[in-house]
């Protein structure tokens, strides 16, 4: 079975290769998106959301190490909301949402031009349990992990913003 897996991955192979995709970060640390990147400076964000996606992005960002300065910078502001879904009969909460919504910008610090103005967001739904200390655990998890999930959202767009300011100036 598995070989001919193999034998029909190298009949679509030569097909694919002309369809005009390439890899985002071709090129590995050293490609112009990856030290786009890590030139990219992101302020303090405030609460606990904001520090959570900040750190999420400094580590997605710096993939390529310390490049000696900043050309960018990605200005974030954040909306966190936990909103109830499901109320039982006794008007007791049994689910909820919490979304964490992005609006950012990233700002070329050279001219001062807006390169990018977008939204990043994503939610999770949260069961409500008896044990008050295991809802506000489940609560906590979910923004963490909203937190990396709109990180990651916000430096695709970053990185294909960066890749077609590249090919238009190489152009």
């Amino acid at each position: 079975m598995t070989f001919r897996v193999f034998l029909m991955a190298l009949a679509f192979a030569p097909p694919l290769s002309g369809c005009g995709l390439q890899p985002l970060y071709s090129g590995g640390a050293s490609s112009g998106v990856a030290q786009g990147l890590a030139a990219i400076d992101v302020p303090s964000i405030p609460g606990r959301d904001g520090w959570l996606v900040r750190n999420a992005l400094r580590e997605r960002l710096g993939a390529a190490g310390d490049v000696g300065g900043y050309r960018y910078r990605l200005d974030v502001r954040l909306d966190d909301a936990l909103e109830a879904l499901g109320v039982l009969n006794d008007d007791t909460i049994s689910r909820e949402l919490r979304i964490l919504r992005s609006r950012y910008q990233l700002v070329d610090l050279t001219t001062g031009e807006i390169l990018l103005d977008a939204t990043a967001g994503s939610d999770a739904g949260i069961d409500v349990v008896s044990s008050e200390y295991a809802t506000i655990a489940a609560e906590q998890r979910a923004l963490e992990n909203l937190a990396q999930e709109v990180a990651s959202r916000m430096v695709t767009r970053v990185a294909l913003t960066l890749r077609e300011r590249e090919r238009a100036g190489a152009q």
